[in-house]
Parts: C-alpha cells; sequence; structure tokens
C-alpha cells in the first residue's frame, strides 16, 4: 500500500470516527420531582409522580426520581446519578423541577456543578447509574437551562409553622431560614433558572406572605434573594411589592439571586401548586413551555 493510500485511509477513519461522535450525541430533559415522591428510584422511564409517561414533556424525557421524604443532603445522589447519566460527554441536558425539587437542584449545582464528573453513556442499571465511556471526566455538567415550577429553594413557611409532619427530614430542611443557608443559591455555574410562580393559594394564604400558590410564596417561587421570607406580590395589590418578571430586582429593590428569572407570574391567580400526578397546577404551564421549546 503506497503512503498516498495510507494517508487516503487514515483521513477516513478519523472522519468517520467524528461522524459517529456526533451521531451519538444526545439532548435529554430531565424532571425532577418535589416533596412526596413517588416515581421508581433509579427507574428514569417512571414518571408516576408527575402524570401520564405519554405527555410530552420535551425530548428524550427522564425522570431523575428521588423519594421526596428524607433530606437534600441524602437524596441528592440520585439526582447526580442521573444527571452524569445524560449531561456529560457529548450529551446535553434540559432540566425541570417542582417545588423541592428546585431546591434538590440548586442544592446539585452549588456543591457539585465546579466538580470533575466523569464521561456516563446514558445506559443507566437499575440503580440508576450509568456505565463509563472512555474513562475521561469533565467539570460540571452538561446543562441549557434549569425550569422551576412553584420553586421551593427559598423554602416555606408551613415548614416553620409545623403544618406538615416535622419527623418528616425534608420539612426541616424546607423550613425557610434553613434552605435560604443549605447553600449559596448564587452560585449556579451560569445556568440559569426559569421560574414559574403559582398564586391560587387559599386555605393556607393566612401563613405564607404575599401572593402564594398554597404552599410556596411568591418569595421563593420568584427566587427573591435573602436570608427570609418577603412579601411580593401581583402587580395592583396595594398591600405588597409586585414580584417583577425578568431578572431584574422586585419592586422596592429586594434582589433575586443570581442567574434566575421569572418567567411565569400568575396574574389572574388560576395555578395551585399541586401537578396532582397529572401535570397539573403550575407544572403545567412549565410541562407547556417545556414542550413547546425548541430543544
Amino acid at each position: 500500500m503506497n503512503h498516498v493510500m495510507r494517508v487516503f485511509i487514515s483521513v477516513c477513519l478519523v472522519s468517520l470516527t467524528a461522524i459517529t461522535s456526533i451521531a451519538s450525541a444526545a439532548n435529554y430533559t430531565l424532571w425532577v420531582n418535589g416533596r412526596g415522591g413517588g416515581g421508581v428510584i433509579g427507574n428514569h422511564n417512571s414518571f408516576t409522580y408527575w402524570g401520564p409517561a405519554t405527555a410530552d414533556a420535551g425530548v428524550n424525557k427522564k425522570s431523575a426520581n428521588w423519594d421526596g421524604y428524607n433530606s437534600i443532603a441524602a437524596q441528592n445522589g440520585n439526582v447526580r446519578d442521573a444527571l452524569d447519566c445524560y449531561c456529560t460527554g457529548t450529551n446535553w441536558c434540559y432540566v425541570a423541577t417542582h417545588s423541592a425539587g428546585d431546591l434538590m437542584m440548586g442544592y446539585a449545582l452549588a456543591n457539585y456543578g465546579g466538580s470533575s464528573r466523569l464521561k456516563k453513556n446514558a445506559v443507566p442499571n437499575s440503580g440508576g447509574q450509568c456505565g463509563n465511556t472512555d474513562g475521561s471526566s469533565q467539570t460540571g455538567w452538561n446543562i441549557k437551562w434549569v425550569r422551576s415550577a412553584a420553586g421551593a429553594a427559598g423554602g416555606s413557611e408551613l415548614s416553620d409553622a409545623g403544618s406538615w409532619t416535622t419527623s418528616e427530614p425534608l420539612v426541616k430542611d424546607l423550613k425557610t431560614t434553613t434552605a435560604r443557608a443549605m447553600y449559596n443559591h448564587n452560585t449556579t455555574y451560569n445556568v440559569w433558572f426559569y421560574m414559574y410562580a403559582g398564586a391560587k393559594g387559599t386555605a393556607y394564604s393566612f401563613i405564607l406572605p404575599g401572593q402564594d400558590d398554597e404552599v410556596v410564596a411568591y418569595h421563593s417561587s420568584g427566587a427573591a434573594a435573602g436570608s427570609g421570607g418577603s412579601n411580593l406580590c401581583n402587580p395592583g395589590n396595594w398591600f405588597c411589592n409586585d414580584l417583577t418578571l425578568g431578572s431584574g430586582p422586585n419592586e422596592g429593590g429586594s434582589a433575586k439571586w443570581n442567574n434566575h428569572s421569572v418567567v411565569f407570574r400568575d396574574d389572574n391567580e388560576a395555578y395551585d401548586h399541586y401537578n396532582s400526578n397529572n401535570w397539573q397546577g403550575v407544572v403545567g404551564v412549565m410541562r407547556a413551555a417545556v414542550a413547546g421549546s425548541a430543544l
């Protein structure tokens, strides 16, 4: 075989390898549940928490299940396993969260978003862990964005008041001062959180400050910064400052956490906290946005 032929074959093999690598790249949409759980941990196709798995919920949707009962720190490994599986190497992820799933995802990024992650093959075993690709690693995960419906990263006054059983480890994490001090909410490694805030509050509105979805107030679902909850409302409410759309400060000057933007504010007070295992409440608004995105 002459030299020219050898060079030609080498170029073809390199090109074929590059094409194969590009072809294997994929995008995934991970759904991170909140309190109560319901999906089978380790089974990324178990959407029991959310609703019918037939619903359009983004490209290559996967459910990053955790038990929704134990502490964020104790359960965070289940979510990190899913992030490692689908958001490393040539693969990229979109992430959608509900309620305490917002706290879970924020914790993962702040504490592990700058860590070394082995590149995985997106083929999970029964425990939800994926195998390595070539043994190489990367820093953090490949995440396009995070969308959070009824985000509870700012905690809930229902936990403060003991409205939920205080023996539940997650309830302790959801106290407003605890949730806000759990990690640096401003540290997202340049991943943006897009917030969906519901306002159909009823029974517990006297406990929750400002506008609320019956479980979390606007200060949490709207990513308002600070060590405690604040009164934030829809425009036209005379008794508190407005939660503003976008990433800028709220009326009155209170800031949002870095890389957090309000994209839906429930001005008509039509959406509550509960997805009721059927993509309902403010989760339904977010799912429609995820499904309609050019992923």
